[in-house]
Order: structure tokens, then C-alpha cells, then sequence
């Protein structure tokens, strides 16, 4: 079977039918028949077409093989096509006959060199030259002259990507083909090994190298190292924190190459390194150059609220908040910026710890020199309030020099709480100067000395005697305290309250913000008191008290307080009494709580009647000693023997005198009257005057 017969058949095969079937093909109509023959025509004179042009490309360089191939190529032209009437006749094709060469084995071997001649040598894990053939927007594409293309990624090539159609380009061969027959290359790993060389000894020898910071990434950003990127760690690229790495991005650094792996192409650097070796070797020379009282120059490395950290060139010092001016600073940035350069003193310098103390408002005079001449005692000033607290106002009245006004020295009459009641910080204001303390630099200034004492005048103004009405402002243990004017208490004490009653609180007698009427009793203007009274808005009943209660009197009288050493009872008229424990009519009774209760009617007989002290004793005892058994019998039953024995036991059961039984006397002399024991003074008596305290009064001026 010749060449053309051969094709004829796969042309037969690949429409996928068989001999039976192309015989029954042949015999349709006979227009389908002219148009296979018509496309067969045109294969035809299109493979002649090729072979012609590929001869004349060819025939600059004949050879004899050339010859021979061209000769057949035109062998096989003049070659008649088999029609599809033609191809009836043939029954059948043996395999084997289009397993037969066209080429001897000499002309195979001769095209397999010609073809291993157009490819390079090339080997995995090297690097070879290639040649750009195109540029998309994510590969680049790269002939290594093997038989297929190599694409690269276009993230493997640094910003800005300048690579055009036809530029040679070393690439690192990964590998022959991946599972798509391609090649696989790389353009870092080719740059990586042409400078790891390089990127290794400097590593050994601890060499700096510059480098480009060109972008940010995760947790620090990456740098340009001889071509290759390098790795920088966010810690590392600077001695403090950087706020910003956009901020770097395109500088160019002197690093330190501080971790290599060569395998996994990681190349670590660091700034801090080189930056830290300066700043030691900058630290050595600096400290065998300081000295105390030094000026030098340095830069404002970090603020904090208690003051500001000056680089003064490899050596960090401390200057605190309350050595940047004579005057008040509320924090360090009122003054500097971070970065700014300034002049500061040494003011101490410890070599051990390497630590350093700066001054800045040494270097400028100091304002408390002359202060006594600036500021006399008495000289009214201007100044700027700057700082309110609990106990009073600063105010500047230079730079550098503040005075303080105390809030006792705020008003004369007011009750000043806190400073802010009066002024606020910023406010201008004139005072007094007080005085003046040149070495604790303090001085002492007042406002209330610009107008008049009134208590200079106070007690033309309330004469002792005088009734006047007030509003009771404050309570106490002592007293009340009643507001005459706004500014002005006098002290009401608990026993200027009543004349016959022992008042345990002022609130048994009056509540606050009462209006109450009161006697001004004293005015005392070097202690700043009105000394007032509640009771003496009547007249003292004692006088006539003595006539109705005196010794031998007897009187009905109820308990209102019960006391260990005795009871106390209200009499007739509003008075208080007082009976001790052993004039109850119970020997030897320890408590009158066990035998007695609140409420309680004793008869009573005045055993003592003290009109100076303001005090009656009165006694049990005494009355039943003119009467009948039996009522003090019937008094004892009442009250029952809880413990102690009775006055009638202590008799020893003698009978009591009657009146129709007196006791018979001496003419001319009186009836003598049973001696009571002296009692104890009363709980009650008149407490002594004492000075409220600041908590009491919710003032102090006003109760001193």
C-alpha cells in the first residue's frame, strides 16, 4: 500500500466506520459524492501549498537530506488522489502496513540530533537564561529554550515591574514539568542564590547592610537586601514602638542580618540592633564626659505625667515635672513636644545605676530672692487663681511665685465650705499679703482683710440683755447654734435652756431651722463668740421655788428618770428633784430599777434646797418617819421588795412615833429634823461650757 492510500484509510478511520460501511457510503446520490470530492481537493491543494512555501524557507540551506525530503514532498504531489468510487475496490488494509517507515533508520537518527540540537542542556535546581516572550497582568511568561514555556508569578518581581516582551532574564529551574507538562521557574529563588553568597558572609562576619524598607506586612514590613526580600520584625525597627510603618515605607536603613535559612529562603534583619550598638558606644564616651552643673543639648524622647525623657546622645535622663519652671505645670507638654531639642542642667549624675537628673528652670534666675521686698506684710497684690482645694486658693502672683489663700481667711462672717463657693481657677483677684516664709517659699495672702472686721463692732451691735430672733442652724451635745445674720451664730448652751429642767438634748427644746427668740447673754470679739440664752426669756422661778420647797416641805412627786445612785422626779410647777438610792425607803437597795418604774408617785418630804446650784433632795425616808405603820406598809407593797430590807426592818421592829406620841424635847429648843445623807450631785448638774468642736458646728470661726 503506498502513502496516499495510507492516509486515505486513517481518513476512512476517523469517521469511525469500517469496510461494509464505506461500501454502503458509496452508493448514494451522486451530488453528495462531488462534494467529498470537492473537499478533498481542497486538503489537498492546501498540503501542497504548505509543503511549496516550506521548501522555499528551506532551500537557502540545502542538504542532502533536505534534498531527499523535498524530492519525496514532490513525489507525494504528483501522487493521484483515490476517489470515493475508487475506494470500492478495496476490500481490505493490513495493520502491519501502516506501521511501515516512510524514513530508514540512518534518516530517524539524523532528525532525532537535528531535534535535541534546538533544545538546551538544562537541569533542575539551577539557574538558567531565558527570554521574557509576554507580560500579563498576574505571570510572565519565559522561554528557557526547552520544548515548552515557563510561567512566573508576577508577586516574585519587586515593584515596579519594569520587565518588557523580549529581555533576558535569569530564572531558577524548580522543576522539568508539573502534572500539566509545564516548566516550573522562579525569579526570587533565582535572586536569592546570586546574592546568598554575599547575604552570608556579612551574616558571619557581623557587617552591616542597607537595605529598603518597600512594603508592610504582617507583624513588620518587608526589605529589599541585595534584590531579595528580607524580613524586618516590627520589635526590630526601632529602640521604641513606632506608631506608624506606613510612615518608613522607602527608607533606606543600615541593618543587621540576624537569622539565615537558606532552605526556606528566610532572611531575618534588625534596625534595633545597630541602633542599640550606637547608642552603647555613644553611652561610653558620653559618661566619661559628664559632669554635675553640665549644660547640654538633648531631645525630647518621651513624655510621661510625671515629667520628660531627654536622649542627650546615647544616655537617657530624667526631667521631672517639678524642675521645668519655678511656676505651676500641670503636666510636661505644656512646655515641650516630643522631638524637641533643649538645653538642660546636670543637676545629678549616679555612675552605678547610670542614672541622670535634669533641670530646666536652673538655668533661669531664682524668683524668691528679695521676695521679702517684693511682697511686704500688708501690701495688697494681684494675682491669677491657679489651684482650689479643701483648705484653700493658690494664686500666681509671678512666674514662680505662688501664695496661698487659706479658706479661713476667705470671709468674715461666711460659712466658706470650699473655695469654689467664692472663685475659680483662672479667676483674677486682689488680696492681702500676710506674711511671707522665704525658705519653705510660701506666702500667705487674704481676702476677707479687704473689708472691715464686723466683729470689731459686734457687741454695739448685740449689747448683752438684747432680744433678738434667729434661725437655730445646728445642733450639738452642748447646745444649738442659732443664726443671727447671714455669717453671724451665736451658742445657745444646754443649760442656759431651762430653769427647772435638766435638758439632756437641745432638741428636747427646740429643732433645727426652728425660729426661736433668745437673750443675747455676752459678746466675746477676740474669740469671735455670741455667747446666748433660751430660759432667760423669763424670769428665774428659784426665788419663789425656795419659798415653796424648803427644807421640811412635802410633795408629791413623779419619776421621769431612773438613775443608779438614785431616781430623779418632776414636782408640782414644772421642777426637778432628786431622791437618792438610800432616801427611797429600801435599805440597802443597790438598784432603784429593781423596786421602781418610770411614772411611778412617791411622796416626798425637801431634805435640802440648794437655790445657787439650782437643786432640791428630797427623801422617802423622811416622810414616813411621822407616819403610821401601816401607810408604810402600804407603800413597801406597792412597791416590792425585789431586794434590799425595809426601813421598818432596819427599826427592829419598834413602833413609829405618831403625832399623839411625840417625842418629847428640850423647852425651847426646835424639832430637830432628821439629817439626810449627802447625796451625790445629780447627773443633771450644770455641764461646763467646752468648745465645740470643727465637726459640731460645720465651723470653726464661727464657734471659737
Amino acid at each position: 500500500m503506498n502513502e496516499s492510500e495510507q492516509k486515505q484509510v486513517a481518513a476512512t478511520a476517523k469517521t469511525g466506520g469500517d469496510a461494509g460501511s464505506e461500501k454502503a457510503s458509496f452508493g448514494k446520490s451522486k451530488r453528495k459524492d462531488a462534494q467529498k470530492k470537492q473537499k478533498v481537493s481542497k486538503a489537498e491543494q492546501k498540503a501542497r501549498s504548505l509543503v511549496t512555501e516550506k521548501v522555499r524557507e528551506t532551500g537557502k540551506t540545502e542538504t542532502s537530506r533536505r534534498r531527499r525530503v523535498t524530492q519525496r514532498a514532490a513525489e507525494k504531489a504528483k501522487v493521484p488522489v483515490v476517489t470515493a468510487e475508487e475506494t470500492e475496490s478495496i476490500e481490505a488494509i493490513k495493520l502491519t502496513d501502516l506501521d511501515q517507515h516512510d524514513y530508514s533508520e540512518a534518516e530517524y537518527n539524523e532528525m532525532l540530533a537535528m531535534y535535541e540540537e534546538t533544545i538546551s542542556d538544562i537541569k533542575e535546581g539551577e539557574i538558567v537564561q531565558g527570554t521574557v516572550l509576554g507580560v500579563t497582568r498576574d505571570d510572565i511568561i519565559v522561554d528557557v529554550g526547552f520544548k515548552s514555556e515557563g510561567i512566573i508569578p508576577i508577586h516574585e518581581f519587586t515593584p515596579p515591574i519594569e520587565v518588557k516582551v523580549g529581555d533576558p532574564i535569569e530564572v531558577y529551574l524548580e522543576a522539568i514539568e508539573d502534572q500539566h507538562g509545564q516548566l516550573i521557574l522562579s525569579k526570587q529563588k533565582a535572586d536569592f542564590l546570586r546574592v546568598w553568597d554575599n547575604i552570608r558572609e556579612a551574616h558571619e562576619a557581623g557587617e552591616l547592610v542597607r537595605g529598603k524598607l518597600v512594603r508592610r506586612i504582617k507583624g513588620g514590613m518587608v526589605v529589599d537586601l541585595f534584590g531579595v526580600d528580607a524580613f524586618l520584625p516590627g520589635s526590630q525597627i526601632a529602640l521604641r514602638q513606632v506608631p506608624n510603618f506606613d510612615d518608613l515605607i522607602g527608607e533606606i536603613m543600615e541593618l543587621k542580618i540576624i537569622k539565615l535559612n537558606k532552605n526556606r529562603r528566610n532572611i531575618v534583619v534588625s534596625r534595633r540592633v545597630v541602633l542599640e550598638e550606637e547608642r552603647e558606644h555613644l553611652r561610653q564616651k558620653l559618661i566619661k564626659e559628664i559632669e554635675v552643673n553640665q549644660v547640654r543639648e538633648g531631645t525630647v524622647k518621651n513624655i510621661t505625667d510625671f515629667g520628660v525623657f531627654i536622649d542627650l546622645g546615647g544616655v537617657d535622663g530624667l526631667l521631672h515635672i517639678t524642675d521645668m519652671s519655678w511656676g505651676r505645670v500641670s503636666h510636661p507638654s505644656e512646655m515641650v513636644n516630643l522631638g524637641d531639642k533643649i538645653n538642660v542642667k546636670i543637676l545629678d549624675f549616679d555612675k552605678d545605676t547610670g542614672r541622670i537628673s535634669l533641670g530646666l528652670k536652673q538655668l533661669t534666675p531664682y524668683p524668691w530672692e528679695n521676695i521679702e521686698e517684693k511682697y511686704p506684710i500688708g501690701k495688697k497684690v494681684d494675682g491669677r487663681v491657679v489651684s482650689l482645694t479643701d483648705y484653700g486658693a493658690f494664686v500666681e502672683l509671678e512666674k514662680g511665685i505662688e501664695g496661698l489663700i487659706h479658706i479661713s481667711e476667705m470671709s468674715w462672717t461666711q460659712h466658706v465650705k470650699h473655695p469654689s463657693k467664692l472663685m475659680n481657677v483662672g479667676d483674677k483677684i486682689e488680696a492681702v499679703v500676710l506674711s511671707v516664709d522665704k525658705d519653705n517659699e510660701k506666702i500667705s495672702l487674704g481676702i476677707k482683710q479687704m473689708e472691715p472686721d464686723p466683729w470689731e463692732t459686734m457687741d454695739q451691735k448685740y449689747p448683752a440683755g438684747a432680744r433678738v430672733s434667729g434661725k437655730v442652724r445646728n445642733l450639738t451635745t452642748f447646745g444649738a447654734f442659732i443664726e443671727l445674720e447671714e455669717g453671724i451664730d451665736g451658742l445657745v448652751h444646754i443649760s442656759d435652756m431651762s430653769w427647772t429642767k435638766r435638758i439632756q438634748h437641745p432638741s428636747e427644746v427646740m429643732k433645727k431651722s426652728d425660729e426661736v427668740e433668745v437673750v443675747v447673754l455676752r459678746v466675746d470679739k477676740d474669740n469671735r463668740r455670741i455667747s446666748l440664752g433660751f430660759k432667760q426669756l423669763e424670769e428665774d422661778p428659784w426665788p419663789q421655788l425656795s419659798k415653796n420647797y424648803a427644807v421640811g416641805a412635802e410633795a408629791l412627786g413623779q419619776i421621769i428618770r431612773i438613775l443608779d445612785r438614785g431616781v430623779i422626779v418632776e414636782l408640782p410647777g414644772g421642777v426637778e428633784g432628786f431622791v437618792p438610792t438610800n432616801q427611797l425607803g429600801k435599805q440597802d437597795l443597790e438598784k432603784p430599777s429593781d423596786s421602781f418604774d418610770i411614772g411611778d408617785e412617791l411622796p416626798l418630804q425637801v431634805i435640802e434646797f440648794d437655790q445657787q446650784a439650782r437643786k432640791i433632795v428630797l427623801s422617802v425616808d423622811a416622810y414616813y418617819r411621822k407616819r403610821e405603820r401601816a401607810e408604810l406598809e402600804q407603800y413597801l407593797a406597792k412597791h416590792d421588795n425585789r431586794g434590799g430590807s425595809t426601813m421598818a426592818d432596819a427599826a427592829g421592829g419598834e413602833a413609829l412615833k405618831t403625832e399623839d406620841e411625840p417625842e418629847p424635847v428640850e423647852a425651847g429648843s426646835e424639832q430637830p429634823t432628821p439629817e439626810p445623807q449627802e447625796p451625790e450631785q445629780p447627773v443633771e448638774e450644770k455641764p461646763v461650757e467646752e468648745k465645740p468642736s470643727e465637726g459640731d458646728t460645720e465651723d470653726t470661726d464661727k464657734t471659737e
